[in-house]
């Protein structure tokens, strides 16, 4: 018995040893390391170092609530809102390397959110027609409820060079100090480019970029363009529209247009806009001067065969047309009346390059006739040119805005501001003339097949009061109080009041007299009076609280 146990006690440490020999070969397993996110304080507040790079990044965004009012001056179809509400989100993400040529940064922003109401209020046909929203299609929320995603930055920086979708660079005030952005001028929120920008010293800068074209253009004008959404030759206008026939004459009798055809007006993508940009920055504020240079290029003649008689017939080329802009901006910083008060003042001329001055601010750009007043007495034109029927060639409108914007602190929890701007827009002399001689040969009877858009037959009554291709001109006005009560936290309320009028002479009053565009031979036969008018207004407000982190 004894002789067993000494055997087994032999035999475990014979084994314990031969493990501990073994262990001993194994390699050691050790604990990895924690990295913790350490503070960049290379550029600015809230940077922190990637953990296992170089790169400082910045997480930032906001969330926001707001509530329209508009006035409505209608309730027939879809008008009669008078409210509309959104709420929006904001993520910023900022990405900064420290290179040999300097820094390398790459920056993306996205915004999403959901707005219902009335369009200027709520839901936003202009960023529908450009593929930055969707409608809802229910019965009560078609043209009134709206989602939104949109990549609204996505662009990188590296000695000197910005490529992606950013600001323009043709843009300066850019509605800095407003709530709804209503007063006239160039603000494109972002748009794809690819620019170089050389520093000069002494906080000067120049920029030369070329920018994507779509994002600045407001049609060439189309007598069947219908603003309504309507079907015109099976073609849905406005929305989804493959189509803007504008008329141009292929054949003659006796030296008198009597047959035509259409070429088509819708845009097509060449050449990218080049803009160019002077810019100082200083202590007392910042000044720019701005260019661009915009092209007009459009479809050819969409039959040869054409409508009506007429021999000699021959078949005219649009030639594309390059339109261009000019704009000037300067910012005073005033601490001298309150610290953070600030004046802005900004003015732009265009031919063929309405968006670049800003007119359509308020009405809403990519449509060539927008009505954003529910009732719309009538409404503005902002086509970049027409196209001569006579010679098929495209004619420039010319457009100019100005505006001035000054933000004012009461103290560092509340302050206002106040802006006004005054716009005009005017089309080449003969426009009118040119396009009633086409609607005259479309419409022999004088019936109207064109709706709104209308000329009508130089020298008749319907001619003197249609709206289409007028010379307007816009007057905004507004003021807004905002209140931080901690830091980054906004509430506030914006007020503004728009109006839009004729130049000259009176148009139908559409909203008085709903048939009068369907009643040509009417009113020139003088058995059909239309309500008649020469301007329209419109009061808005807005309430906002934001939170930007």
């Amino acid at each position: 018995m004894r002789f067993l146990k000494s055997s087994l006690l032999s035999s475990a440490a014979a084994f314990a040893a031969v493990g501990a020999a073994h262990a001993a070969d194994l390699p050691v397993k050790k604990a990895v390391p924690i990295e913790y996110v350490r503070v960049c304080g290379a550029y600015g507040a809230g940077f922190f170092y990637i953990p296992g790079t170089d790169t400082c990044l910045r997480l930032s965004g906001r969330a926001r609530f707001e509530g329209g009012y508009m006035t409505s001056y209608s309730r027939q179809g879809t008008s009669g809102d008078t409210s509309g509400y959104q709420g929006r989100m904001r993520i910023n993400l900022d990405a900064r390397t420290q290179t040999a040529y300097g820094t390398l940064r790459a920056f993306v922003r996205l915004d999403a959110g959901s707005r219902t109401g009335y369009s200027g209020v709520g839901q936003s046909g202009t960023q529908q027609r450009i593929g930055q929203a969707f409608p809802a299609l229910g019965i009560d929320q078609f043209g009134r409820a709206q989602q939104f995603v949109n990549v609204d930055k996505a662009f990188i920086q590296f000695a000197g060079m910005t490529a992606g979708r950013a600001s323009s660079f043709f843009d300066f005030y850019a509605h800095d100090f407003e709530i709804m952005g209503n007063t006239l001028g160039s603000d494109v929120a972002s748009t794809n480019l690819l620019a170089y920008t050389a520093t000069l010293g002494n906080g000067l800068s120049a920029t030369i970029s070329a920018e994507d074209p779509v994002f600045r253009r407001t049609p060439i004008f189309s007598p069947t363009n219908n603003p309504t959404g309507a079907t015109v030759n099976g073609v849905i206008q406005n929305f989804a529209q493959t189509s803007a026939p504008a008329e141009v004459f292929i054949g003659y009798t006796g030296g008198v247009p009597t047959r035509y055809s259409f070429v088509d007006a819708i845009q097509r993508s060449r050449m990218p806009d080049i803009v160019g940009a002077l810019r100082l920055d200083q202590a007392w504020g910042s000044a720019q001067v701005s260019a661009a240079v915009h092209e007009l290029n459009v479809g050819n003649v969409q039959s040869g065969a054409g409508t009506g008689t007429g021999s000699n017939i021959s078949i005219p080329h649009t030639s594309n047309s390059y339109g261009w802009a000019v704009q000037g901006g300067l910012k005073i910083n005033t601490p001298f009346i309150a610290p953070g008060d600030a004046l802005y003042l900004q003015g732009a001329y265009g031919s063929g390059s309405q968006m670049y001055t800003g007119l359509c601010a308020f009405s809403g750009c990519y449509a060539q006739n927008p009505a954003t007043i529910q009732g719309q007495k009538f409404a503005q034109y902002f086509v970049d040119a027409t196209i001569n029927p006579f010679t098929g060639q495209m004619e420039q409108t010319t457009s100019f805005t100005a505006t001035v914007s000054y933000l004012h602190y009461w103290s560092p929890e509340w302050r206002s501001a106040i802006f006004g701007s005054y716009g005009e827009i005017d089309y080449r002399t003969g426009a009118r003339l040119a396009q009633g001689a086409a609607f005259a040969l479309a419409n022999p009877a004088g019936a109207n097949s064109f709706g709104v858009n209308a000329v009508g037959v130089p020298g008749t009554r319907f001619f003197q009061l249609s709206e289409a291709l007028r010379d307007t001109y816009q007057f905004v006005a507004g003021g807004s109080i905002i209140w931080s009560p901690v830091k980054d936290l906004d509430i506030g309320v914006e007020g503004l009041y728009t109006q839009i009028g004729l130049k000259s002479g009176r148009v139908i009053d559409r909203d008085k007299s709903p048939t009068a565009y369907s009643n040509v031979a009417g009113i020139n036969n003088g058995t059909f009076v239309p309500r008649t008018t020469t301007s329209d207004g419109v009061s808005t407000f807005r309430f906002r609280v934001q939170r930007d982190f």
